[in-house]
């Protein structure tokens, strides 16, 4: 069995030496000489315990514990701090900086171990519960995306557009996301929700979806009316879920013009959230690449030249450019899932 780490940080090595007794035979051991080298241990070895003096030269105690807690790499990592000073408000200041005990000099052996020992159980304790609860969290997450698979795949059945389509202005969508500079966890909720953009459509009568003609008007009223269906479809699921959140906002936006002509609210610019933005051009890019029943595939060159000329128009101009930049890894995403 392998053995708990910990990191000892004391400017006397006199000290250091004594916890080193007091502990090396129960736990492995990390040694610290200065605040800077501490802080360099903790990233190397991620101990799970670190003993801190208080007072050292240069970086003292609470410094070295403030940036410990600030840094996502360590700032679950428990610290003890080890001190000659009794005062109340030094207590406190160190608990406020995240320490979960203290030790006060001299030391004794027995106080030590037990503390060590304590701090170590709860934080085994504590990061198995922190393990049960991403494991809950993760299989809640597979559930609700496995939910608007579902929902999608009902789509793809009213609909004239193939799963393939789908695929493609997601991944288009998830590319942009990232060029926009959203995060992972971000760009990654755009990838599963995009295809959820036109889910409202299961309530578009067959003869309006199948109609090979243009629609005449009061038709074309109807066929608008998908974008508010989609999200009120989701929208009881999404309180509490960034997913079905962003899907919800994607199927109601997706079709907003950023010059206020698009619908189903008129909304312009800045106004339309985001995600919908993103979705538009993916969605019109791919449905341009893409042969149907009633049209040919445009070829890539064609379809960029009207998202340019669209762009402050149909489209967010920043996001066009964007969209742009990475052609060539949408020109891969569309050539790897042709029909």
């Amino acid at each position: 069995m392998n053995k708990q780490k910990i990191l000892l940080v004391d400017d006397e090595p006199q000290n250091l030496q004594l916890l080193r007794q007091i502990l090396k035979d129960d736990y492995e051991l990390v040694f610290a000489k200065s605040g800077e080298d501490a802080l360099k241990q903790v990233l190397s070895h991620h101990p799970d315990l670190i003993l801190l003096d208080v007072m050292m030269a240069g970086m003292d105690g609470h410094e070295v514990c403030r940036r410990i807690k600030a840094d996502n790499r360590s700032n679950r990592i428990p610290v003890i701090f080890i001190t000659a000073m009794v005062d109340e408000d030094d207590e406190a200041k160190g608990f406020e900086l995240g320490a979960v005990d203290y030790i006060t000099k001299p030391i004794r052996p027995s106080v030590v171990k037990v503390r060590v020992r304590t701090h170590l159980a709860l934080s085994d304790q504590q990061r198995a519960c922190q393990q049960r609860v991403e494991q809950q969290h993760e299989a809640l997450l597979n559930t609700r995306l496995h939910s608007l698979q579902m929902l999608g795949k009902a789509a793809e059945f009213k609909d004239n557009e193939t799963g393939l389509h789908v695929l493609r202005m997601s991944n288009y969508s998830h590319l942009l996301a990232q060029a926009y500079g959203w995060n992972e966890e971000a760009c990654t909720l755009m990838l599963h929700a995009a295809p959820m953009h036109d889910i409202g459509k299961i309530g578009t009568p067959d003869r309006i979806l199948g109609k090979p003609a243009k629609l005449d008007q009061d038709e074309w009223i109807i066929m608008k009316q998908h974008a508010e269906i989609g999200a009120q479809i989701i929208g009881d699921y999404a309180k509490g879920s960034d997913l079905f959140e962003m899907a919800r906002i994607i199927a109601l936006t997706h079709h907003e013009k950023w010059n206020g002509t698009g619908y189903p609210h008129g909304l312009s610019g800045e106004n339309i959230p985001v995600a919908g933005r993103i979705v538009a051009i993916a969605d019109v890019f791919d449905a341009l690449t893409s042969q149907r029943p009633y049209k040919a595939a445009w070829p890539i060159e064609r379809a960029v030249a009207l998202l340019k000329e669209e762009a402050g128009q149909h489209f967010d101009p920043v996001l066009v450019e964007l969209f742009i930049g990475i052609l060539p890894e949408v020109v891969e995403i569309h050539e790897r899932w042709l029909e």
